[in-house]
């Protein structure tokens, strides 16, 4: 069995390409997977009309478009082919003619077009079926893995005078704002991942906040700034998933994080919870991280339990068991 995987073209590594590699490198022996990313990135028409061109001639037993090019399937043999939907973000913030545009050819054509789908998280999965009409029995939640490269590293000086705190991420649903509102009158150092707008900008001015800003950073790098933060504060007001709450708990960080789907489930008992669109409750659970030294602790340890069953080996066995599936049933 020959599966190949459709990455989108990327001028970086994108959390899709890095959850994909990830997930290959576990891949079961009996399953031979190879990569197929085409020469262009997905921008405007006639660029999108080659992508689609492109991955017409280089199918396998088994097809996967991994994520963001959807519309990739429209030519692709539909009982050989398997579509990842990490999240409805583009449809769920546009309106009018974008959003119609959108939701054709991102989702309505392409759900069409395949046999499976898989989705990042059950919060997707309810978007996925109020957009779309699909069977929902096909569609299989597979969530997101933890890089084998994050390793458990414990903080035995957490700073409560001044606090590091790691904020990943810097897009309008990362909620830097409120964050920093939140932090008004607490020390600490801000350290966030991510480039800044104006807005953002003039509220860590308002706040007095004292921090750090890093950009198009590289993994190690991004590693190390766990093992440097006292917390990593993640009170985003809409994921697909959440990576960051992995890869805080993997590392054994204190963690505050939404108590919103998907972010609770995906954190289970290992993180504080805060609501994202009160700055008063994200101030209040970062004293309650700074202040408890035990429910501190408890939190971090349930965090390295929680994460277990997000491992890459885990992850790729479900993947592996799709694709034995899909290629039964198409023979």
């Amino acid at each position: 069995m020959k599966v190949v995987q459709f990455n989108r073209k990327h001028p970086a590594q994108g959390s899709i390409e890095i959850l994909f590699n990830i997930v290959r490198r576990h891949m079961d022996s009996a399953v031979e997977v190879d990569l197929f990313v085409p020469r262009y990135i997905s921008q405007g028409l006639f660029k999108r009309l080659a992508i689609m061109f492109e991955v017409c001639f280089h199918q396998g037993d088994v097809n996967h478009i991994t994520g963001d090019i959807h519309f990739a399937a429209l030519l692709l043999k539909k009982q050989k082919t398997i579509l990842t939907v990490h999240d409805c973000v583009s449809v769920m913030y546009a309106r009018g003619f974008k959003r119609a545009l959108l939701k054709f050819f991102w989702f309505t054509l392409p759900i069409k077009r395949v046999e499976y789908v898989t989705v990042v998280s059950e919060k997707t999965k309810d978007e996925l079926l109020a957009l779309v009409h699909f069977p929902e029995e096909r569609i299989t939640v597979i969530p997101d893995c933890i890089s084998d490269r994050f390793s458990y590293i414990p903080k035995h000086d957490f700073n409560k005078e001044k606090p590091r705190i790691l904020h990943v991420g810097t897009t309008v649903n990362k909620n830097l704002i409120r964050v920093c509102k939140a932090l008004n009158g607490i020390d600490s150092v801000l350290d966030i991942v991510g480039p800044l707008d104006d807005a953002q900008l003039q509220a860590l001015k308002e706040n007095n906040i004292t921090y750090e800003n890093a950009v198009n950073i590289s993994e190690d790098a991004l590693i190390q700034k766990y093992i440097d933060a006292d917390i990593v504060v993640f009170v985003s007001t809409y994921e697909g998933f959440g990576m960051p709450i992995l890869e805080a708990q993997t590392v054994g960080r204190a963690l505050l994080t939404s108590n919103i789907s998907p972010m609770k489930e995906v954190a289970g008992n290992g993180a504080f919870f805060a609501d994202p669109f009160d700055v008063t409750s994200i101030r209040e659970g970062f004293l309650k991280i700074i202040s408890d030294d035990i429910s501190r602790e408890t939190s971090i340890n349930n965090g390295l339990k929680n994460i277990l069953k997000y491992k890459p080996e885990y992850i790729a066995k479900e993947y592996s068991k799709l694709y034995q599936k899909v290629y039964k049933a198409s023979k």
